[in-house]
């Protein structure tokens, strides 16, 4: 595969993705044209530390202590510090991909040469990366500003040799060690690198990131399987014309509308019905183009706000170049590490997801209840009464979606004061981050029980048939879900589905 060139301007989620999985090895290098600026701002920062100047985090504490003066042999011990004071983080680690992926962008934007880091620091990043080594980061413990402070101090400390990290089977183990079997130096840090390595946003914007390109593959599939249950129930394809959606011409509505047409384009089910005189569907499946394509809106929001922070300079104070030949430059503090641009799409996305799992969870409600279902069984039980079929399928997807209404309250409303008062508004981005992960998996359980209510009423149909591509989306789900003939345990199906959503073969049929 070919290696990624970081320059801190062009990293596309995509690339993220792929070095996000560590199976994928995609190497990882400090191009050519990024080195050169990151040299120019260390030759900025070595001079502020040989002259004594005065300059915030490169000369001084930080926070609250940034009045204390920082000079000599004790520039080395303060990065040292730093990292060992900042590592607090509790609670369940950041998964192997969420912790590559973090390490990655937070290697991206030292790239950019605002940072005043050495090249070498970069380097390590990239060869932790090339050669396995993820650090253990605990998911709790940031506040969002300045930046995710305790999950990057605890990626920092494995950089150090310090800390843990965790091995190829899973297993925690010290960082020297999994450094020293990786031939890897830990790095000695120098006067700001601390600081450089800590404070950002690359905590909530890893998991957001990887939040952002599954909830994108849902998005899809929750189009399949909406066409599908469109079909099933002997729905009107008429809401999804064309003509209408020019109307109202956002563009997610108009791409849900054109997935629909096509899941229904031929199909044989529709055509056995199109006389029948009913006028118009619930909600539930009429305004599928508008649930769903505020949802689409939502998400490519979502992603022109990530694929800017990935791209961006965050870490605080920040160096900029006056005169690169005598190594001049002006080093200026500000806020670029607070959280609150990717807090708001946090919680914007988990709000989203909860939409479109609630929506499929009425679609479910539709399919198994007698009164609602075009005739169908009930529960879509073979023998219903002895066969209770799909009645505790729903209820499930019913907690789920109760549960997505809880996380979607929005964190990034709150705010809590820390550093004796210094930092005294931050946007709990970590927060919505973490809670966004649970509303992503909910929100794939629910489709994944859609899915598998929706092939069997489809079943039940027979000799009728769907469209192609409605076939092809009830071939997929079959590949891992045969039909249920009589009561059985489902916990099983609904994995596979899901798992068989996340790969995109659900998704694939309309893209």
């Amino acid at each position: 595969m070919n290696a990624l060139h970081i320059n801190g301007n062009d990293l596309t989620l995509e690339a993220v993705r792929e070095v996000a999985q560590i199976d994928a090895r995609r190497p990882v290098l400090l191009s050519a044209d990024a080195r050169q600026a990151v040299d120019r701002a260390r030759a900025v920062v070595d001079e502020i530390v040989a002259s004594n100047k005065l300059a915030y985090a490169i000369t001084t504490g930080v926070g609250k202590l940034s009045d204390v003066r920082i000079a000599g042999d004790q520039i080395r011990e303060l990065q040292v510090n730093l990292v060992r004071s900042h590592a607090a983080g509790v609670g369940e680690p950041l998964s192997v991909a969420e912790t590559r992926t973090m390490m990655l962008l937070r290697a991206n934007s030292l790239a950019k040469g605002y940072s005043g880091v050495r090249g070498i620091v970069i380097d390590t990043l990239c060869e932790m990366l090339n050669r396995g080594v993820t650090p253990f980061v605990p998911s709790q413990g940031s506040v969002g500003a300045s930046g995710d402070l305790a999950p990057l101090a605890h990626l920092a400390l494995a950089l150090i040799g310090e800390g843990e990290c965790f091995d190829a089977a899973g297993a925690r183990i010290a960082s020297g060690e999994a450094l020293k079997r990786a031939q890897i130096k830990p790095l000695v840090l120098e006067s700001k690198e601390s600081i450089s390595l800590i404070n950002g946003t690359q905590g909530m914007l890893a998991i957001g990131t990887l939040a952002l390109l599954a909830a994108e593959t849902l998005m899809d599939s929750a189009d399949v399987l909406g066409g599908l249950c469109c079909d099933a129930l002997k729905g009107t394809d008429a809401a999804f014309d064309e003509r209408i959606h020019k109307a109202r011409p956002h563009s997610g509505q108009m791409k849900t509308a054109a997935n629909l047409r096509k899941m229904l384009e031929g199909s044989q089910i529709r055509e056995s019905h199109r006389e029948c005189g009913r006028v118009q569907d619930a909600y539930s499946l009429r305004c599928i183009p508008q649930v769903h394509g505020a949802v689409r809106d939502t998400l490519v929001h979502c992603r022109e706000v990530f694929e800017t922070e990935a791209n961006s300079a965050v870490d605080n104070p920040l160096v900029f170049i006056t005169d690169a030949k005598n190594s001049e430059g002006d080093v200026i503090s500000g806020g670029n590490f607070h959280g609150q641009p990717l807090a708001f799409v946090l919680d914007f996305m988990g709000i989203a997801l909860s939409a479109l799992a609630g929506i499929s969870e009425r679609r479910i409600e539709r399919l198994v209840n007698p009164a609602l279902s075009e005739g169908l069984p009930p529960f879509l039980a073979q023998g219903a009464g002895l066969n209770s079929g799909f009645m505790m399928p729903q209820v499930t997807a019913a907690a789920l979606v109760s549960e997505n209404k809880v996380l979607a309250h929005p964190a990034s409303v709150d705010s809590i004061t820390t550093s004796g008062n210094k930092e005294d508004y931050v946007s709990m981005g970590m927060t919505a981050a973490n809670k966004l992960k649970r509303i992503v998996e909910n929100t794939r359980n629910v489709l994944a029980i859609e899915a598998m209510a929706v092939a069997q009423a489809i079943d039940f149909l027979a000799p009728l048939k769907t469209s192609k591509r409605g076939q092809a989306a009830h071939a997929a789900i079959r590949s891992v879900c045969p039909t249920m003939e009589k009561d059985r345990v489902m916990y099983k199906d609904f994995a596979r589905l899901a798992e068989l959503i996340a790969s995109g073969k659900v998704a694939e049929v309309v893209r």
